[in-house]
């Protein structure tokens, strides 16, 4: 499992959807709001957290078609199911490593990104935390999508629309905690709790759910 992790980490930072792609992508979404929406920094600020987490959600969405198709294609996922090891437990490498290439560059660049929407201090934190909590959880929900859609030639669109509806609650809880750390109606813990849940959830039910759908497409 070691090996997987080291060995799928190593693909999803070469491939494109990679962490200088996905950064990339990240600052090309951030920095196309402040044109649309106009000089005015209160609407920036009130705005922002959604933004951040609005970009990395699209960000996230780069590679995941590639998370299990390539290996499809060249016969090393059939070999990996006839390994002996549980289809849940090389879902999960593969999403950890995918998630260690392009979901943490995503939060590490969060505060750098969060100056161009015009963020105070707690709320580049707020943000921040929030992504590093939910951004597992959406790599999660695109791997069930990612295994729906393994079997089909350029699935990357279906994969799109299967993934982003499944995603609205970590988005909603995810904006609602950023919000809420800079004086919004509700307090700043309880939507963070329910991002959590969702992203233990997501933990437990998404690698099972993905688990299921490769046993199918292999057979």
């Amino acid at each position: 499992m070691t090996a997987l992790f080291v060995r799928e980490f190593k693909i999803a930072a070469r491939v494109g959807g990679g962490a200088l792609i996905g950064v990339l992508f990240f600052l090309a979404v951030v920095t196309v709001f402040p044109f649309g929406v106009g000089p005015d920094l209160k609407m920036l600020a009130r705005i922002g957290a959604a933004v951040l987490w609005i970009g990395a959600l699209l960000a996230t969405l780069l590679g995941l078609d590639r998370l299990f198709q390539a290996d499809r294609e060249d016969g090393t996922l059939d070999l990996l199911l006839m390994s002996g090891r549980p289809p849940e437990l090389i879902v999960l490498v593969k999403c950890a490593a995918h998630w260690a290439a392009t979901g943490l560059p995503l939060v590490i660049s969060a505060p750098v990104l969060a100056l161009f929407v015009n963020l105070e201090p707690t709320a580049i934190g707020a943000v921040t935390l929030t992504l590093l909590v939910g951004t597992p959880a959406l790599t999660l929900i695109g791997a069930v999508g990612a295994g729906v859609t393994v079997s089909l030639r350029r699935g990357g669109v279906l994969l799109s629309i299967l993934v982003i509806p499944l995603a609205i609650p970590v988005l909603i809880f995810g904006v609602s905690a950023a919000t809420a750390a800079v004086g919004g109606p509700t307090p700043f813990l309880t939507p963070l709790l329910y991002l959590c849940a969702i992203s233990l959830f997501a933990l437990v039910l998404g690698p099972v759910a993905a688990g299921a759908a490769l046993r199918v497409a292999s057979d």
